[in-house]
Order: C-alpha cells, then structure tokens, then sequence
C-alpha cells in the first residue's frame, strides 16, 4: 500500500464516516503528506504498513529542529494517530505504532482579546454611509455579539436568523448545529443591512440565500473578512494583530469576565470540551484580586 494511496482513503472515510469539513480533511492530508515529505528526505523507504515508532519519534524531532512549535507538532501528530486508527480499524495492521509516541508538551497560549473600549473604537472606523460599510458592521456586530468562527459566519443563510427569539443557527464543525443567541444591536444592524442594503446586491442565484455578500452578490471568503478587519485595525490605530478570531475570544472574555456560567459560553462557542473554554477565566484574575484586596480580612 502507498502512502497515496493510504491517506486518499482515508479521507474518503473522514468525509463520508466522520462527516467532516473540507477543510479539517484538507488539513489531515497536509499534515499526513509532511510525514511523506519526512520518508522521501530521508530516503527511508518505508510504506504506512512498515512505519516504526522509532520513526515517528525522529520525524517529531525533524519538525522541531525544523522551528515548527509544540502545538503544530502536536497537531501533526493527532493527524497520525488518526490515520493509523483508521488502518487498525480497516484490518492492515494489527498494531499501533503511534500508541508509544509520546505527546509534545504544550503550553497554554492565551488567547489575544480587544477591550470593550478598542471594540467601540474599531467599529467607530466603519463608514456607514456606504452599502460595503453598512454590510461592514453588520458582520462584525455579529462577530462579536455570538462568538462566531468566521467559517461559521460566511455560511450564515438567511433563514438561519431568528430575529424574534434573538438567535442564529450554527453549523459549526463537523456540521454540527448549534443555536447561539444575538443582542439586540447586532440584531439591529442586521436588519438594516439586510432590508435596506442587501437588497440592492445583485445577488448570485447559489448566494440567493447566504446573508453576507461581496458588491458581486457571492458569498464572501474567509480571506476578505480578515482583510476587512485588518484595514479597519489600521484605521483605527490598534497596533496589535487582529483577526475574525479575535472578536471570537473577545466575546467568550467579556463572557467570563462579567460572570457568565463557563458550560453556557462552552456551548456558544461550540467546544466538544469544557477545558477549552478554561483558558478564558484568566482573564478574570486581575477582578479577583482586586476582589481580595478590597474585602479580605488580612489583606
């Protein structure tokens, strides 16, 4: 069996088994074929069936020596276990050369927010004179308001808006649904942008139903939100890096930071595990410092 071969199946059975998205599958084939791309280089000759843990511990230290960081090592390596779960699973090997691997030490890297204020700043960059501007900040109230991914937010379909009840319906990954509410000024600017500007977008026949638009009247990709939020950034005069993600772990902080329940934001956000919703209460330290300052006996 060829490496090719090999993955190209089990890609199929992440498509049509595991239901994910294009890009999660295109995302385990790249990090698979750098494994390839590490057999090749070192002339080792090996098929996926003659692998050896022995040779997945000295392509980990390759991807180091190479700068690539512990969470992208252990990305790849997840990448691995799966692909070699499905083998298992499939009958070609009777045993795991992963399972003695061991995982690359991670540290927790916190997550870049915007205050409320820089948030204020930013959208007040926006001109909403113009149709694009409207549309501008309607997107990013949306951002913002419901934590969105911006795969999530390019896919938003009209019928996926519930302004009555106040919440959007998510496919997120894996094409999993979710219902995530939205406020009211997010709500607001939707409406505007939507009855009164969308409507002059000559709207594609495939985008008849998407609610973000380019002045085309397509759907809008990833690369032209960022590229949105990034001018914006300039113009407002944020020197740190900003990006749809950003306004993600912003909403999940402002969450946690006025009180917010972590099981209600984890199922906002969509995470399969509460331990990635963690990493956002340490931003609520300083608060609680100041708590013990002011009303602790000994302080």
């Amino acid at each position: 069996m060829t490496w090719e071969l090999a993955i190209q199946q089990f890609e199929i059975h992440l498509q049509l088994e595991r239901s994910l998205a294009e890009n999660s599958i295109l995302a385990y084939g790249s990090d698979l074929r750098k494994l390839c791309q590490f057999i090749e280089l070192r002339q080792l000759g090996l098929s996926p069936l003659t692998l050896q843990t022995t040779h997945l511990r000295d392509f980990l230290m390759y991807l180091y020596e190479l700068g690539i960081g512990a969470t992208s090592q252990a990305r790849i390596l997840s990448a691995i276990r799966g692909f070699y779960q499905f083998l298992l699973l499939e009958g070609y090997l009777e045993t795991d050369p992963t399972k003695l691997v061991e995982r690359p030490v991670l540290g927790r890297k916190l997550p870049h927010t915007l205050s409320v204020h820089e948030i204020e700043i930013l959208f007040g960059t926006i001109d909403h004179s113009t149709a694009m501007g409207m549309r501008n900040r309607a997107m990013l109230e949306t951002l913002y308001s419901s934590g969105l991914r911006v795969s999530e937010l390019i896919s938003l379909r009209m019928s996926d808006i519930y302004f009555e009840e106040m919440f959007l319906q998510v496919l997120g990954k894996g094409n999993k649904q979710r219902l995530v509410p939205i406020g009211k000024i997010a709500l607001k600017y939707l409406r505007i942008y939507i009855e009164e500007v969308r409507i002059h977008f000559p709207i594609k026949k495939e985008a008849a139903n998407c609610v973000f638009l380019n002045k085309r009247g397509s759907k809008m990709s990833r690369v032209m939100v960022f590229l949105i939020i990034k001018e914006l950034a300039s113009k407002a005069g944020l020197q740190q890096e900003i990006s749809p993600h950003t306004f993600r772990h912003s909403f999940a902080t402002h969450l946690v930071e006025g009180g917010a329940d972590l099981r209600a934001v984890q199922a906002m956000l969509g995470h399969e595990s509460i331990t990635t919703t963690e990493i956002y209460t340490h931003l609520d330290r300083s608060y609680l410092q100041q708590t013990i300052h002011e009303f602790h006996p000994r302080s």
